[in-house]
């Protein structure tokens, strides 16, 4: 299965998607399995699982940190996560090892090298485009990944890692979850650099939904899907408990309405998607943070 063949399922009757990636082998087909689950099967939930998987990154001061010395994140928040966006969805909708995802991946490296950012770092990163999309989908998806799933999914995240020269990869899920975890205990902790980085993404995935001027109506409802530690580094106030139960049992039901619907037939592309930042598209080239060119004497 290639990447052109992955994104071409229409209307037409056939197997469902789930048929289709139940029958591929992990160990083989992992980005075949991964693109199907991205652009298909979970398109909605992963987008916004890994939304969040990025938020907890900016709970570790020295991640935080780097983000506020490029002044991007406050300053441009809706290009830096396009960006983001745009470079990680290249890879996955048109394989690791293609024209795109090698040029894209290749913007990542240059963008990171240009910095002194710590193996660990880079791996806490990686891990949670993993493990969040599973847990979020454990928690309020249709249906959880399965093992097949789990397994393709660490698999295309540790074949990017590879690709970015990450060191001291797990060599399983339970391995990537257990160091994800364990990173969190350790690196968790308030810093300003994080409560003014998360505040401004708290910000921005509500512009996503809501006028400039009603933003601060929905503030709570991001707080209420992130854990006590993560509020904690945050600075954030917990949101009220009865909007969380809310917000969880809107979900849940939503889960379940799901299950009665016809599944997506027709691929759901983050590339194709029309953006503020590019309204006549883009070059991956051109994505991302550069050195400041300093002009004059």
């Amino acid at each position: 299965m290639n990447a052109v063949s992955d994104l071409t399922q229409t209307s037409r009757r056939g197997p469902s998607i789930a048929a289709r990636i139940a029958a591929l082998d992990p160990e083989v087909s992992y980005e075949g399995i991964a693109r199907l689950l991205y652009v298909y099967e979970f398109s909605w939930d992963i987008e916004r699982a890994l939304e969040f998987a990025l938020f907890r990154t900016y709970a570790v001061p020295s991640i935080s940190g780097l983000l506020a010395k490029t002044g991007e994140f406050e300053t441009r928040p809706r290009k830096r996560y396009d960006d983001t966006e745009l470079i990680l969805a290249e890879t996955i909708e048109n394989g690791l090892d293609s024209a795109q995802g090698k040029r894209s991946i290749a913007r990542m490296n240059a963008m990171h090298g240009r910095f002194k950012i710590d193996n660990a770092d880079l791996l806490y990163v990686l891990s949670t485009f993993i493990c969040e999309p599973i847990r979020w989908l454990d928690r309020f998806g249709r249906r959880g990944m399965t093992e097949n799933e789990r397994r393709a999914w660490f698999l295309y995240y540790r074949g990017l890692g590879e690709r970015m020269g990450i060191r001291e990869m797990p060599d399983d899920l339970a391995g990537m979850m257990h160091l994800n975890e364990a990173y969190e205990a350790v690196h968790f902790r308030f810093a300003d650099t994080n409560h003014r980085i998360g505040a401004a993404t708290v910000d921005l995935l509500l512009s996503f939904y809501l006028p400039r001027r009603l933003v601060w109506i929905g503030r709570p409802a991001v707080r209420a899907f992130l854990d006590q530690p993560l509020l904690d580094s945050m600075g954030f106030r917990p949101a009220p408990g009865w909007l969380r139960h809310l917000l969880m049992a809107t979900l849940r039901m939503r889960a379940g309405v799901l299950k009665l619907l016809p599944r997506r037939r027709k691929p759901r592309r983050l590339t194709q998607m029309p953006r503020p930042t590019y309204p006549e598209g883009y070059k991956i080239e051109e994505l991302g943070t550069f050195p400041v060119t300093k002009t004059g004497p």
